[in-house]
């Protein structure tokens, strides 16, 4: 409808995988005989930490049926302006590492008309406060600071000489609090935790005699879940308050994927014929794909395609969930011409 397809998953992330399907698809049907071997894996659960994950299971129980060189994955693609204009291509070289924690208050409780300071909601009200109003420490990679680089060269105003700025300089604290107040960028200069959920009380006549809250994180590589516990419970500044961490959906990743001449000179090649001027960018993703279960495994895992978004994020997770056709099928032939270059490395 209106140059578009709408469907669940449409962006996030069925077009990709229709088209890693296809492509194999073409491979068999034009008698290519590549050099290398290519593999397709088709998994579930990708965004979840409490059901079963395909990708994590594969790591764990059939890394031989999965060995690789390296994985391409979904995670990054190019962005259109307002106009339809593709403005940047994106590959993904790393991302945040997702976790929750539970900060839980319990208490004797007891009838409201006989209140106390010592008060369960009250105690977590004042912890989560504290922790709203503290910053995890600015940090980098190599993926981050080449794409501040670039895109600092590209945007205009302040927030472009702060790309700029802290692409040369991490420790520049004034660049760094600029892009922090970016909800976009805040993600790719540091970890960071904020409150989801809240559970607390049981009657509104009661003193609640528990109270919880899950705090979500998006953790810097290089930082463990435990440090990051450790913090949190330093900032609530209560005994009363316990931290706990919740189940992990995988395992923190040490080091991105390296962004070597084999990995990005291919991109460079088919988006440059495609997209001509077009800026390559390198990113950290804030998100969470399975190359977090990949990469830890000894797949260094790579999101890259060719399928370029609306600058409003096409609706993703929602019901009006879409993408250009246009854009699916110059992904389709970028691919396409991707993996065969890939396949054919020595």
């Amino acid at each position: 409808e209106g140059g578009y397809f709408y469907a669940r998953g449409a962006s996030d992330d069925k077009a990709q995988a229709a088209v890693w399907v296809d492509t194999l698809v073409r491979f068999k049907t034009s008698g290519f005989k590549p050099r290398r071997d290519v593999k397709l894996a088709l998994t579930c659960g990708e965004e979840t930490a409490s059901a079963f994950n395909g990708a994590g299971y594969l790591a764990t129980h059939e890394r031989a049926l999965i060995d690789a060189a390296f994985a391409l994955n979904e995670g990054a693609g190019g962005r259109l302006d307002a106009e339809g204009k593709p403005v940047v291509f994106n590959v993904q070289a790393g991302e945040k590492f997702p976790q929750d924690y539970r900060l839980e208050v319990t208490n004797p409780g007891g009838h409201s008309s006989r209140p106390t300071k010592d008060n369960a909601i009250y105690h977590l009200a004042g912890g989560l406060t504290r922790i709203s109003q503290y910053e995890f420490p600015f940090a980098s990679t190599d993926a981050s600071r080449t794409y501040f680089a670039r895109m600092g060269a590209i945007t205009p105003g302040p927030m472009g000489a702060a790309m700029i700025a802290f692409s040369r300089n991490p420790t520049d604290t004034q660049a760094a609090t600029t892009l922090s107040q970016d909800p976009g960028l805040n993600g790719m200069v540091h970890t960071t935790c904020v409150a989801t959920m809240l559970e607390a009380g049981h009657a509104t006549n009661a003193l609640p005699q528990r109270a919880r809250a899950n705090v979500n994180c998006r953790i810097f590589p290089g930082t463990s879940a435990e440090e990051v516990r450790d913090t949190l419970q330093k900032l609530v500044d209560d005994p009363k308050i316990t931290v706990t961490t919740l189940g992990a959906r995988s395992e923190v990743s040490k080091t991105p994927p390296p962004l070597t001449p084999e990995i990005m000179k291919p991109i460079e090649t088919v988006a440059a014929k495609m997209w001509p001027g077009v800026p390559i960018v390198p990113i950290l993703q804030p998100g969470g794909t399975d190359g977090a279960f990949l990469t830890p495994v000894g797949i260094p895992t790579y999101g890259v395609s060719g399928l370029f978004g609306d600058p409003d994020g096409n609706g993703v997770h929602g019901l009006n969930e879409r993408i250009r056709t246009a854009s699916l099928y110059r992904g389709r032939d970028f691919m396409y011409d991707l993996v065969k270059i890939y396949a054919m490395q020595k």
